[in-house]
């Protein structure tokens, strides 16, 4: 597209702030649901439930979510989809003071459905600024996670007991006050203009064929097994830590934090990287960074095996995701980005609610270490797809 540079950098800015907010919401949801949920879920077992199902309201929101973002345009979707945290907040702040379980997990599942239009904002950067700076925009988005992994629990424990006799329920208001500065952050966006799939001019190829085209395919399974490897090993993590080997709560936070923001701290040169190396190698590098984490895994289970394991997962996930979603943003024309967005984010998305609803159970019956070991083939898979694809990419 063409865009002045100045008006790219200042969307890059804005989305990256949107990012920052958005994941800030997430990152207390992480840190506090279960432990608001508790004290009222009608079996102690049940307290994560909430927390998966803003998991699952956000992979089966995904499609709708980039189809109404592609007819109101990026920014009107994107303040849309913020504005539907608003009420989903606050009817959980109102769930953790009545103790009404059932109402809180469905207040998180729209939380979730607010969170897959934030989802969209990396696209909506690539898509909003000039071509060679797609991979940047990529990056720099998603570096606003750094902010979100300190701000989110921080505020979190500060607002824990403002609200007498209803512990966390604050903490869940706060994320209704995120929402709505979001809204007025994309406000100020000048989002490239979108093209409603299946308009009668500039269709572009038919769904059927997108779909069996391998520079497309292959970024949304590097993308999806990405995305399901981290969210398998980090919700086993904690659990893994408190429960099986004795670790303190506060020693698991920890490692969770700085699994946080070891995620998103290297966006700030991954786009660089992705520049001057390709897409397919940094996310092959991602990919093999899991590996090595799920190598630590199986070497010891003191807090350092499990801070240093969560810290290579979240720089794993971020070089694997970036490169995955850089290759997706340049194997499509512009009038096909609605339908292979919807998808992609289907595919990503709902592979994570799955890993996430299986994680728990594969711990209990399992156990941690064949955790870790069922990643490793995963990713040396993924890795095998993406060398085939380079080497197309380069007979091409």
């Amino acid at each position: 597209m063409n865009t002045s540079r100045s008006q790219s950098y200042r969307n890059i800015g804005l989305l990256s702030a949107v990012q920052a907010l958005g994941g800030s919401s997430s990152s207390i949801i992480m840190s506090v649901a279960a432990l608001a949920a508790v004290g009222f879920a009608p079996d102690p077992s049940a307290a994560t439930l909430p927390t998966t199902a803003m998991i699952i309201g956000l992979a089966l929101a995904t499609s709708l979510a980039t189809m109404i973002i592609y007819r109101l345009g990026r920014s009107r979707g994107l303040m849309l989809g913020a504005a539907i945290g608003i009420p989903a907040a606050l009817l959980a702040t109102l769930a953790v003071v009545l103790g009404n379980f059932y109402l809180f997990a469905a207040a998180l599942f729209l939380v979730g459905v607010s969170g897959a239009f934030m989802q969209q904002v990396r696209f909506a950067a690539a898509d909003s600024v000039d071509p060679d700076l797609k991979s940047q925009a990529i990056s720099w988005v998603l570096f606003g996670g750094v902010a979100a992994g300190f701000l989110g629990p921080q505020l979190s424990v500060t607002t824990r007991t403002w609200i007498a006799g209803a512990e966390y329920a604050a903490s869940f208001l706060v994320i209704a006050v995120l929402s709505l500065l979001s809204v007025f952050v994309v406000a100020f966006t000048r989002l490239a203009p979108t093209r409603v799939p299946g308009a009668p001019a500039g269709r572009g190829r038919p769904l059927s064929v997108l779909l069996r085209q391998p520079e497309i395919v292959t970024p949304m399974i590097g993308a999806a097994l990405t995305y399901a490897l981290m969210t398998l090993i980090m919700v086993a993590a904690p659990l893994a830590m408190v429960h099986f080997c004795g670790h303190a709560p506060a020693e698991a936070a920890g490692a969770i934090q700085w699994h946080v923001v070891a995620m998103f701290a290297p966006s700030f040169v991954t786009g660089a990287i992705i520049k001057r190396l390709g897409a397919h190698l940094v996310t092959a590098i991602g990919l093999l960074l899991i590996i090595v984490c799920a190598a630590v895994a199986l070497n010891g289970i003191s807090v350092g095996h499990f801070t240093v394991t969560l810290i290579l997962l979240g720089v794993g996930w971020n070089f694997g995701f970036i490169g995955s979603t850089t290759m997706l943003a340049t194997s499509y024309r512009p009038e096909e980005a609605g339908r292979v967005q919807a998808v992609n984010e289907q595919v990503v998305f709902g592979s994570s609610a799955l890993a996430s609803l299986g994680s728990g159970f594969l711990l209990q019956v399992l156990g941690w270490e064949a955790i870790n070991m069922l990643a490793i083939p995963l990713a040396g898979a993924a890795i095998l797809l993406l060398a085939l694809g380079a080497y197309r990419q380069r007979l091409a």
